[in-house]
């Protein structure tokens, strides 16, 4: 059996990306950080979300041996200038807590009107196999933030996402399939999936 490690210990991004994964890389198995031996995570310090996401999965080949995939994604909101960015995940501070994130965004957005408060997700998702091949794909998933959280799926900034293809609900409030339809990171998977099936040699 093909083993491929996704470079997270994030269960809820594992699982949004196995489900995507899965059904386009069949009979693979899809290994977290938890389920390796550990080793030294590289310090995030890239530019740009291909950057960080090319570094994590460097590091997971170099560390494991096996086909490695690593995703880095942000929210960039336009009223911010592009803003948190790469870094979004410690927008509020090195503890990595979605709810200050949240809640220093709408504090930082609050005098901002509607019709400015646009914003998108990007998701670069990069795979490095052991022959030396690499490949760094990108997804985006435009909409605004609102002004208030709203919802209990997903994570990170998703209680204040609204996407164009769903104005009126937050990313928070989808289900999951519909979620993966439209997201960065969906998009970035689906683009890469078939790219790593070649890779593992499969169809």
């Amino acid at each position: 059996m093909a083993e491929v490690l996704l470079a997270s210990r994030n269960g809820k991004k594992l699982a949004e990306m196995e489900r995507i994964l899965s059904p386009l890389v069949p009979g693979v198995r899809v290994l977290g950080l938890d389920d390796v031996v550990a080793y030294a995570e590289p310090v995030e310090d890239q530019p740009d979300f291909a950057g960080n996401a090319l570094l994590k999965a460097r590091a997971g080949l170099a560390a494991t041996g096996l086909p490695s995939l690593a995703d880095d994604s942000g929210l960039c909101v336009d009223a911010l200038n592009g803003m948190p960015g790469v870094l979004s995940a410690r927008w509020a501070g090195p503890a990595k807590s979605d709810d200050a994130n949240n809640a220093l965004l709408l504090s930082q957005l609050s005098d901002v009107p509607d019709e400015r408060r646009g914003a998108h997700f990007t998701c670069a998702v990069a795979v490095c196999h052991p022959d030396g091949r690499e490949l760094v794909v990108e997804g985006r998933m435009d909409g605004r933030i609102i002004r208030e959280t709203r919802g209990s799926g997903g994570f990170g900034y998703d209680v204040l996402f609204a996407a164009v293809e769903h104005p009126d609900l937050t990313t928070a409030e989808l289900d999951p399939e519909a979620k993966d339809a439209i997201s960065h990171r969906g998009r970035a998977l689906r683009d890469i999936a078939p790219r790593v099936a070649e890779l593992l040699g499969g169809s």
